[in-house]
């Protein structure tokens, strides 16, 4: 349970140190104002779609590193002898 908890800890923190420069160029470049709802949740949301898009990303980068894996494996067995 140990593994687990600490890869949570550190999932969150690497969360929080992608949206910390998210939010301060979301709100430089739209010149959206913390103060208000609405300029939040407009901040909330895309961050929610760039966590989503981040995550297929990497889906696909373990996809693609499990596929060349179990294909490196088999030929590496071709080559051991029997």
């Amino acid at each position: 349970m140990g593994k687990t908890r600490d890869l949570i800890q550190i999932l969150i923190i690497v969360i929080i140190g992608m949206f910390i420069p998210f939010l301060g160029s979301i709100l430089i470049t739209f010149g959206l104002d913390v103060t208000k709802l609405d300029d939040l949740l407009k901040v909330g949301s895309t961050f929610g779609w760039f966590l989503l898009i981040f995550g297929v990303e990497l889906g696909v980068v373990y996809l693609y590193y499990h596929i060349t894996n179990k294909i490196a494996d088999k030929k590496l067995d071709n080559y051991k002898p029997k």
